[in-house]
């Protein structure tokens, strides 16, 4: 068989495009997956022998900080990203219809509020969380 006759049998294929993107995205997530789990391998690696109170209540304070930290950044995420959907949606309908903009504010800016009210929301509980930690 020469070699145009095996390129002839095997299906040729094209990747790219959306699957080349959806494999980039895969590889990133994997990719930082396996670099999170690597580096924070080192934050729990074990102390020193110590009293055992004192380690437990130090390990206590280490979630309460990551709990507390971990709730403001999600919160403002997904405050942020939901703010910006709800603007995004306001601003298409009012450009779509121009005479429906005052119709169309006042539920906007109630909606801004109210999101903003659960990301404050998640500052008080992110604050009680770290004056536990002592």
């Amino acid at each position: 068989m020469t070699m145009t006759t095996l390129t002839r049998l095997r299906p040729i294929t094209k990747f790219g495009g959306d699957e080349m993107k959806t494999f980039v995205k895969f590889l990133t997530m994997i990719g930082a997956a396996l670099f999170t789990m690597l580096v924070t391998a080192t934050a729990f690696a074990q102390e020193a022998a110590g009293a055992a109170g004192a380690t437990a209540f130090n390990d206590r304070d280490k979630f309460l900080g990551l709990a507390a930290g971990l709730s403001i950044g999600i919160a403002a995420f997904g405050g942020g990203l939901g703010q910006g959907r709800a603007a995004a949606a306001a601003l298409d309908g009012i450009a779509r219809n121009p005479g429906a903009s005052d119709k169309i504010f006042t539920p906007m800016i109630l909606g801004l509020a109210l999101i903003e009210s659960l990301v404050i929301y998640s500052l008080v509980i992110a604050i009680m969380l770290y004056l536990k930690i002592h």
